[in-house]
């Protein structure tokens, strides 16, 4: 929200609005695509205009802007007006087949930069504390995740096992529900889903659900399914296109979040993650030092 509580902010209207896109009604969804191709027009419209633009009634124009957060359609335009005064956030820039290498490097950076930005933006201290704190508490952490997303959960399950706490990750739908049903109440389970709708993240979250265990969710999309089944949110944020798929500038957003939560994590834990921290690095490099003679011998 904006600090009148009208609304998005600025710096991440767009980026909430192409989270919730998937959500939202098809005629919603020709508006909010306009929204996306070009805000400097739609903020520069009349809600007729708009409406003949988008071949959409008006009456659909003022439910998507209220489905945004808005108030009605001026609230919107406001908001994208703003928005628009940042312009290197509304420029595309999307990759395509004939970019040279030089290129290719300038617009990823530039995607993952605002994924970081707007993620930032998003990610407040009250629910990332809540999360932290939870964790904290936690016999045990499950994450679940698939593809490019299970790989953060990976990441999420190796962190907080280097400072000494029991976490798992799961990317197979059957070994997630095995261990989601046997949690307890005061574990912990991360879903993490871009789109928020992938039903091997939902089910074994909903199976921890109902154990009692407090539910987490990561995602693109504040009004997914998995965002309406957990008990916190942490909104991650990022534009895919052809060329980028949700390996990238999504990823890179949920790897964020998943940072955020354990250095917060850490620090409410100092002693002992430092302490288990040490002890996995000596561990590790006394087996390197051992091994090395015999990685030697040809």
């Amino acid at each position: 929200m904006d600090d009148s509580g009208n609304g998005l902010r600025a710096d991440t209207l767009v980026a909430t609005v192409r989270g919730v896109l998937p959500s939202l009604t098809p005629a919603a969804q020709t508006v909010a695509r306009l929204i996306l191709e070009d805000p400097a027009t739609v903020a520069r419209s009349t809600i007729t205009e708009l409406s003949a633009a988008s071949g959409t009634s008006e009456a659909t124009i003022v439910r998507t802007a209220r489905l945004l957060g808005f108030a009605g359609y001026p609230q919107l335009r406001l908001a994208l007006a703003a928005a628009a005064a940042q312009p290197d956030r509304l420029v595309p820039g999307d990759l395509a087949p004939d970019d040279p290498l030089s290129e290719v490097i300038h617009k990823v950076a530039r995607a993952e930069s605002e994924a970081i930005n707007d993620t930032v933006a998003q990610l407040t201290s009250e629910r990332l504390g809540l999360v932290v704190e939870a964790i904290v508490g936690a016999r045990r952490v499950d994450a679940y995740g698939v593809g490019a997303s299970g790989l953060v959960a990976e990441d999420v399950a190796q962190k907080l096992l280097r400072i000494g706490l029991s976490s798992h990750a799961f990317q197979d739908a059957h070994l997630a529900l095995t261990s989601a049903v046997l949690l307890r109440p005061g574990d912990v389970a991360i879903g993490i889903s871009t789109s928020g709708e992938t039903p091997d993240v939902i089910e074994p979250l909903t199976r921890a659900r109902e154990t009692g265990a407090t539910t987490v969710a990561i995602t693109n999309n504040p009004r997914s399914s998995i965002a309406e089944l957990a008990e916190h949110v942490l909104i991650s944020a990022g534009r895919e296109t052809e060329f980028r798929p949700g390996a990238l500038a999504s990823r890179i957003s949920q790897l964020l979040v998943v940072d955020c939560v354990f250095v917060g994590v850490a620090q409410r834990t100092f002693d002992s993650s430092q302490e288990a921290l040490a002890s996995t690095r000596h561990a590790v490099e006394e087996f390197n030092r051992r091994a090395s003679p015999a990685r030697r011998q040809p």
